[in-house]
């Protein structure tokens, strides 16, 4: 086989799975909503999880067990039934959400103060120097707030420490719970593994059509499909963050919130009526 070859059917494995995997669906809702977060520590386990299902998937297909699938259909309808369940529930949450915002993106972390005896800026910033109460002979020590008085005069002198300055840290909506990373994996799980179109993409179609590839070829093309799952999920969670300008607005969040909802309610009624 000439390299060539090798590299038009990755290529070929690559352009299908794309085409199955970049829709719009449960998990790739969910993931885009995850990534206007901007929470790296919650986004990219996502995200891991996301392209190793569907390497797993995809590589249990070329292996052969689309056929075992296929002919146990009873399976199906178990994940079919509970999986819709799971869509219609967490549908219900999004349209409560866009019919009730909280507000869009914003600077929201701990704040944090300086520590006792940082400098003060002029005007109460830092950066200015000791602060010296009137008539003392040397610098205050100790907590930057309260009375001091001079050794000197014995005159008291009120000292106020600086506002405390706003975490940089990327921001949610303001009264909104944060997504934990726990919350956040098992979800994507259940959106995952839970949804029987998952197994018919991956293990039944893509497997089909790798093992149509002559010898070795069916692993290139598994290798291409399971390298573009990972290049859409990274995409799709990372590059998304680009768009937080836009959800800075609540109606915003409102529309996608709406979206979603609508989304999810359509797949569970169609996993639920069995289509």
């Amino acid at each position: 086989m000439t390299t060539s070859t090798l590299l038009l059917t990755s290529l070929t494995g690559m352009g299908t799975g794309l085409a199955l995997i970049v829709a719009i669906g449960a998990q790739n809702a969910y993931v885009l909503k995850l990534g206007l977060q901007g929470v790296n520590r919650v986004i990219v386990p996502v995200i891991v999880i996301c392209a190793l299902s569907d390497a797993v998937l995809i590589t249990a297909g070329v292996a052969g067990v689309g056929a075992v699938v296929a002919a146990a259909p009873q399976a199906l309808v178990v994940v079919r039934v509970v999986g819709a369940a799971f869509l219609l529930v967490y549908a219900g949450f999004a349209a409560r959400r866009a019919l009730r915002p909280v507000g869009g993106l914003t600077v929201d972390g701990p704040d944090e103060a300086p520590a006792p005896g940082t400098p003060a800026a002029p005007g109460g910033g830092p950066g200015s120097g000791p602060l010296e109460p009137v008539g003392a002979t040397g610098p205050v020590e100790g907590p930057l707030s309260g009375s001091v008085a001079s050794p000197a005069t014995g005159s008291v002198a009120t000292v106020a420490a600086p506002a405390p300055a706003r975490s940089s840290t990327p921001g949610r909506a303001p009264g909104s719970a944060p997504v934990r990373r726990r919350t956040a994996v098992l979800t994507v799980l259940a959106l995952t593994w839970l949804n029987p179109h998952t197994y018919l993409d991956t293990i039944v179609f893509l497997g089909s059509v790798a093992n149509q590839q002559e010898g070795d070829l069916r692993w290139w093309f598994a290798g291409g499909a399971i390298a573009g799952s990972l290049a859409w999920f990274a995409a799709l969670g990372l590059g998304s963050r680009l768009l937080r300008p836009f959800f800075a607005r609540p109606s915003s969040w409102r529309i996608l919130d709406g979206l979603i909802a609508v989304v999810m309610t359509a797949l569970g009624l169609e996993l639920l009526l069995g289509a």
